[in-house]
């Protein structure tokens, strides 16, 4: 548990019952930057409940939340020796509390216990908020495709990380 603000914060791992929880969120994080998306970069990115649950299968997705308000979500998918984070949206009410920091921190948690030392993800240009907390945490922007999603532009970034062991 984390207090943040004063009132405890939980993170864990969601079930398939919290697929519509969790497409709220992703919809609540994202629809300000609607017109910024095409149509088809949206749906892809503010998923439904259906395709939340089609996630699960794919690997974990972590629900943060106050009491019964839930406050954001990310999800994480293995590949290779790498763990590719995807899915990450905090809406706007529940930015500016560490909601965005305690995700990066579980996911980095869960890749360093998969075995794993590289993080990716793939961000807008125009999601500025994101982008800093990224660099905050260590996150560096790499020359990789794809660079764009349904026609809306992307660009990836990656944390290479450190191993405790010498």
């Amino acid at each position: 548990m984390y207090f943040v603000a004063k009132h405890p914060i939980q993170i864990r791992q969601a079930k398939p019952e919290d697929a519509a929880t969790v497409a709220q969120l992703l919809h609540a994080a994202f629809i300000e930057f609607r017109s910024l998306y095409t149509p088809e970069g949206f749906a892809a990115t503010a998923l439904t409940p259906e395709q939340v649950l089609t996630r699960f299968s794919e690997g974990p997705v972590w629900l943060v939340h106050r009491d019964s308000t839930a406050l954001g979500t990310v999800a994480a998918v293995p590949n290779g020796l790498s763990i590719y984070m995807r899915g990450m949206g905090v809406p706007p009410s529940a930015r500016g509390i560490g909601v965005g920091s305690l995700l990066l921190e579980k996911v980095e948690l869960w890749t360093t216990a998969k075995g794993c030392s590289r993080i990716f993800l793939s961000t807008t240009p125009f999601l500025h908020t994101a982008i800093r907390l990224y660099e905050k945490h260590n996150f560096r922007r790499i020359d990789v495709e794809p660079q764009d999603l349904f026609g809306t532009p992307l660009f990836t970034m990656e944390k290479i990380l450190v191993s405790n062991e010498s």
